[in-house]
């Protein structure tokens, strides 16, 4: 019995799956990849001989059957997910059948497309006394949200907010903000295909993000950003990190008086 491995391949560009991910890739004798969020790019990684597959047109029982089956036939299986396996990924669901079956498993972290956003747009989700939180969430569609979890709940301590797998319901998402106290003019950073060749980057207000995205024929792997933070780099004034302030002291460097 072979080992399954849920890899995740990054946002989009094949550079960003992690040096472990790449070994395992060239080790797999099958892959099992999401194409319809993967970039076929990244299998490029695996072997000649090695077996892959795309899971676009498979359902769950058929996705764990196909992963068991392989694990009977080679020493490295890898199913391979978009961003990290731990985010919107359904890991759960699918390793309690390979614990069923006996197959054992492990998880190689990935870039998040969250990440991968702010990195695309230049962008900080953190920054001194402004905010120190990131929220990871979505809006409720066919998934309904747990009891608690609203937008306009978590948008209500007006830290960083990176909402995923919402880009068409951009409306609740204004009027969840608004709601919650946001301004029509709070910035707002929408990027579509972060890393990706097609990677768009739409920038604009709480009131126009919609018109904006629209404009740009923006519908689907989007990320969109909403943070006090946003645009920070053309603030004239900011709270610099204690870490680099040279009258702060740490284990590394005594603070200069």
């Amino acid at each position: 019995m072979g080992k399954v491995w849920f890899i995740g391949a990054g946002p989009g560009d094949p550079e960003l799956i992690t040096v472990k991910g790449q070994r395992l890739l060239q080790q797999a004798g099958a892959v099992l990849y999401a194409g319809s969020l993967v970039n076929q790019a990244v299998t490029l990684y695996a072997s000649e001989d090695c077996e892959i597959r795309d899971s676009k047109d498979m359902t769950l029982d058929e996705i764990t059957a196909w992963l068991i089956e392989k694990a009977w036939q080679y020493d490295t299986v890898v199913r391979l997910q978009t961003g990290d396996p731990s985010l919107y990924g359904a890991l759960i669901e699918m390793v309690q059948s390979l614990d069923t079956a006996g197959v054992t498993w492990s998880v190689v972290a990935g870039v998040s497309s969250a990440f991968a956003s702010a990195a695309a747009a230049g962008e900080t989700l953190t920054l001194p006394e402004v905010t120190q939180t990131v929220i990871l969430t979505r809006v409720a569609g066919r998934t309904p949200m747990p009891d608690g979890e609203d937008l306009v709940s978590l948008a209500s301590h007006h830290c960083t907010l990176c909402i995923f797998l919402s880009i068409t319901l951009l409306s609740d998402v204004q009027q969840a903000l608004r709601a919650a106290g946001w301004s029509d003019d709070a910035p707002i950073v929408v990027v579509q295909k972060a890393s990706w060749q097609e990677e768009k980057i739409v920038r604009g207000t709480l009131n126009n993000i919609k018109e904006l995205c629209r404009a740009e024929k923006i519908t689907s792997q989007a990320m969109i950003i909403a943070s006090p933070t946003l645009g920070a780099r053309y603030w004239t004034e900011l709270q610099h990190s204690k870490l680099y302030d040279a009258t702060f002291s740490h284990r590394f460097r005594k603070a200069v008086k």
